[in-house]
């Protein structure tokens, strides 16, 4: 072969071998924003960096792999949806105890469904990997109930974090096959006026 066509055949070798390293890349960037969802467009803007972001997102599903994470025993489900129930009627009259009791009650189902709790950024990493729609209003709602612990908020930002946070005790609670529909609605705008 001629000097020409070898040059020819690297070229094409190495375009061939560009596109297949471009589409696993974009194959892999596509997956992981379709299973985060929002999660995925968070951490692109937090980073500055779609390759920084996609790392972490990715060690959030590894470090996630390794945890002992377990449905809830029937008995400690049901609990738990009682004592959220009485939360949330308890919300009219106390809507600060509320948001304070609800951030506690997800802890403890967390707790013991097996996910580690010390520190609420990996709490939050860690259950983004399982409920990326949630995970965002979980920091919302976290961030509500300090700074209510402070006397910073207002009645809405309170309804809206318990919003939140029976948006993920729905999810936790579902992970063991709850799908009867008991949980109460969120307080109405009847229940609103009234705090």
């Amino acid at each position: 072969m001629d000097t020409v066509v070898i040059i020819i055949v690297i070229v094409v070798v190495l375009l061939v071998v560009a596109a297949a390293a471009y589409w696993y890349q974009r194959r892999r960037s596509d997956q992981l924003q379709e299973r985060f969802g929002p999660e995925y467009e968070l951490a692109v803007e937090e980073s500055g960096d779609r390759r920084a972001a996609e790392r972490d997102l990715r060690e959030r599903q590894h470090r996630r792999s390794k945890l002992d994470v377990h449905p809830l025993s029937d008995e400690s489900a049901t609990q738990y949806r009682a004592e959220w129930n009485a939360l949330q009627q308890g919300f009219v009259d106390k809507p600060g105890t509320s948001v304070a009791e609800a951030d506690r009650l997800v802890l403890r189902i967390m707790r013991e469904a097996g996910y580690p709790v010390d520190e609420f950024d990996q709490r939050v990493n860690d259950i983004s990997v399982d409920h990326p729609e949630v995970a965002t209003r979980y920091r919302e709602a976290h961030q509500v109930a300090v700074a209510q612990q402070r006397g910073e908020t207002d009645t809405e930002e309170l309804r809206q974090a318990v919003t939140a946070y029976r948006q993920l005790v729905d999810k936790l609670l579902m992970d063991r096959g709850e799908t009867d529909g008991t949980h109460r609605a969120e307080p109405t705008n009847e229940t609103r006026e009234r705090s």
